[in-house]
């Protein structure tokens, strides 16, 4: 196939663990027909179970390993954030799309910005109408409440839904959600579905309606704090004295549950801890912990991220990357989102890239040289 003067580049994964590819060959398939050259690397489907012959049915060029598919690309697109190797392996002044976690990553957006490379951070996409459908957080994160609520299930030594049979009345289980985002309002409606007693919380004012329109209670506390959400629909950090009488108050309600899933997250910041290891030994025995935080620290004080562990027979889970445990519908909602966000870059098959644009001014975190992401930059030590 002869490339186009714009080519777009697909890397193999390297994370640990991790199996999503950043398109698929139908996402492939459009950009194609955008008059947009892709190259695969060989392989980097496999793990969604898409093989190298459907990327060439749909117009890709398959290459044999990562340095002959970075070769010439100018648009890199990728699942995880490259390794430091990797971020040297990618030509200069190229476009990078991934999920860069740059307020986390401060090493690797200075060398992203050394290499002038423009990089667009999948989880900096802004939370407003017109970007929803590249919303890479959103997409991902039901995968993780989905699964987060199946892990629970299969380790939970109860039944989920409230069961009559001539032996008598099992009651059903009892589920509590922490954070009521993307995540948790999926977890909050898995549980449903499987015939569970659901409570949410949150310390954003708005999440009880979302809540209780799922068919939960919702936990409210008094914790003197009217609202904690900011301008993007995020949940803020709470001040020392509203975080202690959360905590104080949470502790009091935890033990009444067989299931706690945690997903309170606060960007940038270690999460929130709302299960202190007091809780935790207040519950009963078989109970379950799921926490989708596990990567900033854990809610719950006793998490260890990747392990399951077993403390005062509470099993606690520290998933980290559970999206990529669905590696099939992750890879297709996360190639849309792609997709989506290079409609938004490319413009009769060449770079446009306009920064007046609100949803590509928020998403950049690099660009020629220079750091643009305020919270990146600050984060990296620069001035953006």
């Amino acid at each position: 196939m002869q490339r186009g003067s714009l080519t777009i580049a697909v890397p193999r994964e390297t994370a640990a663990g991790e199996r999503r590819v950043a398109l698929t060959p139908d996402a492939v398939a459009a950009l194609v027909k955008l008059g947009l050259a892709v190259v695969v690397e060989r392989g980097a489907g496999d793990g969604a179970a898409h093989a190298d012959a459907a990327y060439e049915k749909a117009g890709a060029t398959i290459a044999p390993d990562a340095a002959a598919t970075l070769a010439g690309a100018t648009v890199v697109v990728k699942v995880q954030k490259p390794t430091a190797a990797e971020a040297e392996q990618l030509p200069e002044g190229c476009v990078l799309i991934a999920f860069l976690q740059a307020l986390t990553s401060p090493e690797l957006i200075r060398t992203l910005a050394a290499r002038r490379i423009t990089s667009f951070g999948m989880e900096a996409i802004p939370r407003i109408s017109r970007a929803q459908k590249m919303d890479a957080l959103s997409s991902q994160a039901n995968l993780a409440g989905y699964k987060a609520v199946l892990i629970a299930a299969a380790s939970l030594p109860k039944f989920f839904p409230m069961l009559m049979t001539a032996a008598g009345t099992v009651f059903a289980a009892r589920v509590l959600v922490l954070g009521a985002g993307v995540a948790g309002l999926q977890a909050i409606a898995t549980a449903r579905r499987l015939g569970a007693q659901v409570w949410g919380y949150d310390v954003r004012a708005a999440a009880a309606e979302q809540v209780e329109s799922l068919g939960a209670k919702f936990l409210a506390f008094d914790i003197g704090v009217a609202d904690a959400e900011d301008k993007g629909g995020y949940a803020t950090a709470l001040s020392a004295d509203a975080a202690q009488r959360q905590q104080q108050q949470l502790a009091a309600k935890i033990a009444d549950f067989d299931v706690v899933v945690t997903t309170a997250l606060v960007p940038g910041r270690a999460a929130p801890r709302l299960v202190p290891a007091a809780s935790v030994a207040a519950m009963r025995p078989g109970s379950v912990i799921v926490d989708l935080a596990a990567e900033a620290g854990g809610n719950c004080e006793l998490t260890e991220a990747d392990e399951t562990v077993v403390v005062h027979g509470v099993t606690i889970h520290g998933p980290t990357n559970l999206p990529a445990t669905m590696p099939v519908h992750a890879s297709q909602l996360y190639a849309r989102n792609v997709t989506e966000l290079l409609r938004e870059l490319v413009k009769d098959g060449a770079l446009a890239l306009d920064f007046e644009d609100e949803v590509l001014r928020g998403a950049c975190i690099t660009h020629a040289g220079a750091i643009t992401n305020q919270a990146a930059a600050a984060a990296a030590g620069a001035s953006a």
